[in-house]
C-alpha cells in the first residue's frame, strides 16, 4: 500500500457554501418524497405570506394555483395581498440561505432559519434547471418583476428579466416549476395541509386551485387579526456559556454589570449585586468583550443559583380559546368539542411556551374508515401544520400516552379528532425540515395534561350521551307495555282506559326526565362545546 503525504491528501480540501450543503441534502430541508416535496413548497411560501400579512396589520388572502406541466412536474404559484417586498431584498429573501428577518429575532414566528423560500428556489434549480419568478408591489400602484436563481457555490441571487410595472396591486406572488413532486388527495398532501392552515389560522383566507382546475376556497372565519407577538431579550436561564460569550463580544456596554442588565430580560442592579456576590472572582467593572470562558461559566452557573421572574409571556401569542372553538367549528362542524389554552410555561430553562388543546367528537371529526371511524391527531407549531415525521414528534409521543378509555374515548374507532398547537419563541423542531417537535420532557408533558384536561370535558358530555341513550331504551321498553297495562286495568277496575293511560305516562316520565326531555329519540345533550375548567389538572386517577 502506497503511503500519502499529507500535502497530497490536502489537495482536494475544498471550502463549500452552505447553500452547496443543501444542495446535496435536500431531504434535510423535506424534500425527500415526491408528495412531501410539494406539500413542503406549499408550507414555506404559505407562511412567509401569513408571517408578511400579519407582521403588516393585513387580514391575509392567499392564492395557490397548481397545474400540471408533465410527469411528476409541476407548475406552483403563491400569491399574497401582503406588503410585497422592497427590490433590493428580493434576491436576499428567495435566494440566500440563512438570511432573512426571523432568525435573529427572540419573538414567535412560523419560520425560523431564513431557509424555506431560497430552499424553494434551489429546489426547483436543481429539477428543472429554471429560476423562479417573483412579482411584488408595496402598495406605491407601481411593482417590478424578475426570474431568481440561486449560485450555490457563493450562495448569492442572481436576478434577470427585471421589469418595472404598473397598476399592480399590493402583494408578492412567487411562481416556479418543480419537478419530482406530485399532487395527491391524501392525509399528506397539499389540500390537507391547506385545510388545517385554516384551521389554525381563522383569520385568513386561502384559496387552492387544484390541477384539475377545481378550485376550494377556505373563508376567512373571524374578521380580527391576531394580537402580534412583542420581541424580547433573552431569559439568563436559557443561556449556555457559549451564548453569554458571544453576547458579550457584539455588546456597546462598558462594563459586564451593564451588560447583564441592558442584553438580558428580568436582570437589575440588585440581581447583578446578587450574581456577583456568588461569581466573586469575576470582575464586573470589566468590559463585557475582555469576558472569558471562566468568567462566564461562573456566572451561568450563577444564573441557576438565584430565583427569577418567569419569561416575558408577550413574546408568545396563542391563537386563542374563542378563536379554536370558531376554526373547529367553522372546519369540523363537531358535534361537541372542549377546548384548553394552558398558561405559559418554559423549556431548556427559559424558552417560554404555550400549549393549546381541543378534542372534537362527531361531525366531520377524526378519519373515516372502511370500518367506520378512527380518531386523528392534528398537530401544529406556532399555527403551522406538521404532516409529517408524526412517529418522533411530542405531540404524538404525548398523545399515544393517554389512556384514552378513562375519558370514555376509543380513539381507534370513534370520530374524535385532537388538536395540538404549540407557541413558542423557538419551536425545538428535530429536523430542518421542521415536521416535527423534539421531544423535550417539559413539552410532552404540557401537552399531555393540555390533552388530559380537554379529555375531561368529552368525557363528560359522552357519560351524559350514554346516559340519556340507557334511559331513553328503558323508556321505549316501558311504553310499549303501559298501553296494554292501562287496557287491563280498566276491564278490572271499570276506570277510564285514557285515564289510566296518562297516569302511567306521568309515572313513567317521573322515572325517565332526560329521555322525555330528548323526545325519546336519544339525541345529544349539550351546546356543542365545552369551556376550559380553570385551574390545574390533577394526575390521571
Amino acid at each position: 500500500m502506497v503511503e500519502l503525504k499529507a500535502e497530497e491528501i490536502f489537495k482536494e480540501f475544498r471550502q463549500h457554501s452552505v447553500a452547496e450543503f443543501f444542495k446535496k441534502n435536500r431531504q434535510m430541508l423535506g424534500y425527500s418524497g415526491m408528495t412531501r416535496s410539494l406539500v413542503t413548497i406549499v408550507h414555506e411560501y404559505v407562511s412567509n405570506s401569513l408571517d408578511a400579512c400579519e407582521e403588516a396589520g393585513i387580514l391575509p388572502e392567499i392564492a395557490v394555483r397548481i397545474a400540471e406541466t408533465g410527469e411528476s412536474r409541476y407548475r406552483l404559484s403563491v400569491g399574497d395581498n401582503g406588503p410585497g417586498i422592497p427590490k433590493n431584498y428580493i434576491g436576499k429573501v428567495l435566494a440566500t440561505i440563512l438570511a432573512g428577518t426571523k432568525f435573529h429575532r427572540y419573538m414567535q414566528q412560523r419560520g425560523q432559519q431564513g431557509i424555506g423560500g431560497s430552499g424553494c428556489t434551489l429546489f426547483s434549480q436543481i429539477t428543472t434547471g429554471k429560476p423562479i419568478t417573483a412579482t411584488s408591489a408595496t402598495g406605491t400602484g407601481r411593482g417590478y418583476s424578475c426570474n431568481i436563481s440561486l449560485d450555490t457555490v457563493h450562495n448569492k441571487p442572481v436576478i434577470t428579466e427585471y421589469k418595472e410595472l404598473d397598476g399592480i396591486q399590493r402583494g408578492l406572488t412567487v411562481e416556479g416549476e418543480f419537478a419530482d413532486v406530485k399532487y395527491e388527495n391524501s392525509d399528506h398532501g397539499v389540500y390537507e395541509y391547506l385545510r388545517r392552515t385554516a384551521l389554525s389560522n381563522p383569520h385568513a383566507q386561502i384559496k387552492l386551485t387544484d390541477p384539475t382546475g377545481q378550485e376550494h376556497v377556505f373563508l376567512r372565519a373571524i374578521d380580527a387579526m391576531p394580537l402580534r407577538p412583542k420581541p424580547i431579550r433573552p431569559h439568563p436561564l436559557g443561556l449556555t456559556v457559549n451564548d453569554l460569550i458571544d453576547f458579550a463580544q457584539v455588546s456597546e456596554s462598558r462594563k459586564i454589570s451593564s451588560f447583564l442588565v441592558d442584553t438580558f430580560s428580568r436582570f437589575s442592579q440588585d440581581k447583578v449585586g446578587e450574581i456577583g456576590s456568588i461569581a466573586k472572582d469575576v470582575d464586573m467593572a470589566k468590559a463585557p468583550k475582555g469576558m472569558t470562558w471562566g468568567d462566564s461559566e461562573a456566572l451561568i452557573k450563577a444564573f441557576k443559583q438565584v430565583k427569577w421572574i418567569a419569561p416575558d409571556a408577550t413574546s408568545v401569542i396563542p391563537i386563542g380559546e374563542e378563536q379554536v372553538k370558531v376554526a373547529i367549528k367553522n372546519i369540523l362542524n363537531p358535534e361537541f368539542m372542549s377546548v384548553v389554552e394552558r398558561k405559559p410555561k418554559v423549556f431548556r430553562g427559559g424558552v417560554p411556551f404555550v400549549v393549546e388543546a381541543a378534542v372534537a367528537y362527531g361531525g366531520n371529526s377524526g378519519r373515516k374508515t372502511d370500518e367506520g371511524y378512527e380518531g386523528n391527531i392534528l398537530r401544529f407549531a406556532n399555527r403551522v401544520p406538521l404532516l409529517f415525521d408524526s412517529g418522533t414528534c411530542a405531540v404524538t409521543a404525548a398523545a399515544k400516552s393517554m389512556d384514552w378509555k378513562r375519558y370514555n374515548i376509543d380513539i381507534d374507532t370513534q370520530p374524535i379528532s385532537v388538536f395540538i398547537n404549540v407557541s413558542s419563541v423557538y419551536i425545538p423542531y428535530s429536523g430542518v425540515g421542521k415536521e416535527a417537535i423534539s421531544q423535550e420532557d417539559e413539552i410532552v408533558d404540557e401537552i399531555k395534561l393540555a390533552i388530559m384536561e380537554a379529555a375531561r370535558g368529552v368525557q363528560r358530555y359522552i357519560s351524559g350521551k350514554m346516559q340519556i341513550s340507557h334511559e331513553t331504551n328503558k323508556y321505549k321498553t316501558i311504553k310499549r307495555y303501559t298501553e296494554q297495562l292501562a287496557k287491563d286495568l280498566a276491564d278490572l277496575t271499570g276506570k277510564d282506559k285514557e285515564g289510566i293511560d296518562r297516569q302511567l305516562e306521568r309515572l313513567v316520565a317521573k322515572h325517565y326526565p332526560k329521555a322525555l326531555a330528548e323526545g325519546g329519540d336519544g339525541e345529544q345533550p349539550g351546546s356543542g362545546e365545552a369551556a376550559a375548567e380553570d385551574g390545574e389538572p390533577g394526575e390521571e386517577e
